[in-house]
């Protein structure tokens, strides 16, 4: 039987719902730089199947013939970044249910903490700067999209999260939100907890190893999408401790 050792989430749509902020950040950065665009709930979801804002800019751009030069998309993504970090400052994004318990219990059970992410660190940092004060240094490791060559769904920023952790993937759970993360955890021999967000409840997550709704609460159980978790049960050590066993 695998000991669990360490848990590794994924960000955006994971720790927090924040790609509606990230929308609404588009398209203050387009209007800011009078550009024509505004990326509706409907288009920006199917854009997130495009990792990296930079990325997603560019594959936009290339869709509707604008030829817009790469100089131009990554200052426009610094804008946006700005205007993101603006907003979760002012309390705008929080963390979804169940994660500041979860990692608090992790964290008092001795339970290395990592980030494996396809955003940037100014990104990251503001996030947890916002939804947790000093106490985000419980993660010891966190790999950002700045530091990996390919994004999700390669499985490389999860690969690197496990050898700066020095830990096999037997050891370890992931934490995702989308079909693309989901593979990228796979791939790199992670069992992973699924919890949909607002922007990917319609993926198909066949090799989770759990899809829940939420982590849930004590007395507010997550709804269960696929895998086994007893009735009126909410996600904590001793649920994950069984996924690896």
């Amino acid at each position: 039987m695998s000991e669990l050792k360490a848990l590794i989430f994924d960000v955006d749509g994971t720790l927090a719902e924040t790609e509606e902020q990230h929308r609404l950040a588009f398209n203050a950065a387009f209007h800011d730089a009078g550009l024509p665009y505004e990326w509706s709930v409907d288009r920006y979801r199917e854009l997130l199947g495009v990792t990296g804002g930079k990325q997603r800019m560019a594959a936009f751009f290339a869709g509707v013939g604008d030829t817009t030069s790469p100089a131009a998309i990554a200052e426009l993504h610094r804008a946006k970044n700005r205007i993101y970090a603006e907003a979760v400052a002012d309390g705008q994004v929080r963390l979804r249910t169940g994660i500041a318990r979860l990692l608090m219990e992790a964290r008092e059970a001795g339970m290395r903490l990592a980030i494996a992410t396809t955003t940037s660190r100014e990104n990251l940092l503001a996030l947890l700067h916002a939804t947790m004060g000093s106490a985000h240094r419980i993660f010891e490791v966190m790999v950002t999209g700045g530091d990996v060559a390919v994004l999700k769904p390669d499985p490389e920023v999860y690969l690197k999260a496990l050898t700066q952790l020095g830990l096999p993937a037997e050891n370890c759970l992931a934490f995702e939100d989308s079909a693309a993360g989901l593979e990228s955890a796979t791939r790199a021999g992670l069992r992973t907890v699924v919890t949909p967000s607002l922007y990917t409840s319609h993926h198909r997550f066949g090799p989770a190893a759990l899809v829940v709704s939420s982590l849930g609460e004590p007395g507010s159980p997550p709804r269960v999408c696929q895998g086994g978790l007893a009735p009126d049960t909410h996600v904590d050590l001793a649920v994950l401790r069984g996924l690896v066993g």
